[in-house]
């Protein structure tokens, strides 16, 4: 699937150390290649519609929706913060 990001995403993005980065990178090409990989852990946000949540560490996770052949890349940061407003 092909990736964007949302201008939010990319500032969350810039905001983070740079191994929070790393990891983000390296789990966005997980995603990109197959949204339900384990190691993503991706579930749906409930109350949402059409949002998803996959993982970037126990601490970090990365918000997205799926439009036609395309991940939108929403949000990123801290477990909580990402829920609270995906």
């Amino acid at each position: 699937m092909k990736i964007k990001a949302y201008a939010r995403f990319k500032n969350c993005y810039e905001k983070l150390s740079s191994d929070i980065q790393r990891k983000a990178d390296r789990q966005i090409k997980i995603l990109s290649e197959d949204f339900q990989h384990p190691s993503l852990h991706t579930k749906k946000i409930k109350g949402t519609q059409g949002i998803w949540e996959a993982r970037i560490d126990i601490h970090y996770r990365i918000s997205f929706e799926i439009i036609g052949d395309t991940i939108f890349l929403r949000v990123i940061g801290n477990h909580d913060e990402v829920l609270k407003k995906p």
